[in-house]
C-alpha cells in the first residue's frame, strides 16, 4: 500500500513538473515568435563555424559528464529522483504515460527549438555580459555558476558541472566578439549565436537518440 502511494505521488510530481515545463516552453516559444525581428537577428547570423566549433565542445561535455556522474554524489538530480531522465525540458520520463511518453518529448523539443534564440540570448546577457572587464578567475567562476545553474532545473550535478566547459567556451566566444567589434552588443551577438548552435547540436543529439529508442521499441 505504502509503495503504491509513493509511486502515485511520484507520478503526480512528474506530471506536475511536465505541466510547468510545458507552460514555460510555450511562453518562451510565443515570445520568440512575437519578437521575430530579434529572433531573426540572432538566427540569420548563424554560420557553419558556430556549429563546427560546437561539436568538439559538446563531445567534451558529454564525456566529462559521463565520468562525473559515476560518483554517487554527482549523479543526483531532482528530476531523475522522481522518475525523469536527463533534462526536464526534453520531457523524458520513465513513468508509463502511454502515448504521451512519445508525444510530450517531441512536442517539448519543438517548442524548445522555437524558443531557443531568445532563451540563450537571456543567458548570455546574465552570464557573459561584461566579461571583458573581469579577470580570468572571475570569468572561470561565472562559467562554473553557469553550469551549476542547470542543476536547479533538474539535471544531475555532475552533468551540470560538465556544462561549465560550455560556459568557458561561450566566454571565449564573447571575448572574441568583443575584440572584433569593441562593443557589448557585438560580443553578445557572437556568444549568443555560438550558444544557439551549441544548444541546437545538443538538441539534435537528443532528438536522434529518442527517435532511435522509439524505433527500436526501447523507450
Amino acid at each position: 500500500m505504502g509503495k503504491t502511494v509513493a509511486v502515485t505521488v511520484l507520478d503526480l510530481l512528474t506530471v506536475a513538473v511536465l505541466a510547468v515545463v510545458g507552460v514555460r516552453l510555450f511562453e518562451a516559444a510565443r515570445t520568440s515568435v512575437g519578437s521575430h525581428r530579434k529572433t531573426l537577428g540572432v538566427v540569420q547570423g548563424l554560420r557553419w563555424r558556430h556549429f563546427v566549433r560546437a561539436i568538439p565542445i559538446v563531445a567534451l561535455i558529454v564525456s566529462t559528464a559521463f565520468v562525473l556522474i559515476q560518483l554517487p554524489v554527482l549523479s543526483f538530480g531532482w528530476w531523475s529522483a522522481i522518475g525523469g531522465e536527463g533534462n526536464p525540458v526534453v520531457g523524458v520520463s520513465d513513468r508509463n504515460l502511454g502515448i504521451a511518453s512519445v508525444v510530450i518529448p517531441l512536442f517539448f523539443i519543438g517548442l524548445l527549438i522555437v524558443g531557443l534564440p531568445l532563451l540563450v540570448a537571456r543567458e548570455e546577457w546574465v552570464f557573459r555580459r561584461g566579461a571583458e572587464e573581469r579577470g580570468t578567475a572571475v570569468n572561470l567562476g561565472r562559467s562554473v555558476v553557469f553550469g551549476l545553474a542547470h542543476a536547479v532545473v533538474g539535471i544531475p550535478i555532475g552533468a551540470a558541472l560538465a556544462l561549465s566547459i560550455g560556459g568557458l567556451y561561450l566566454t571565449r566566444c564573447y571575448l572574441n566578439g568583443w575584440k572584433e567589434t569593441r562593443s557589448q552588443t557585438g560580443a553578445l551577438l557572437e556568444s549568443t549565436r555560438a550558444h544557439l548552435a551549441y544548444n541546437l547540436t545538443i538538441v539534435a543529439l537528443v532528438l536522434v537518440s529518442l527517435l532511435v529508442l522509439y524505433a527500436t521499441g526501447t523507450a
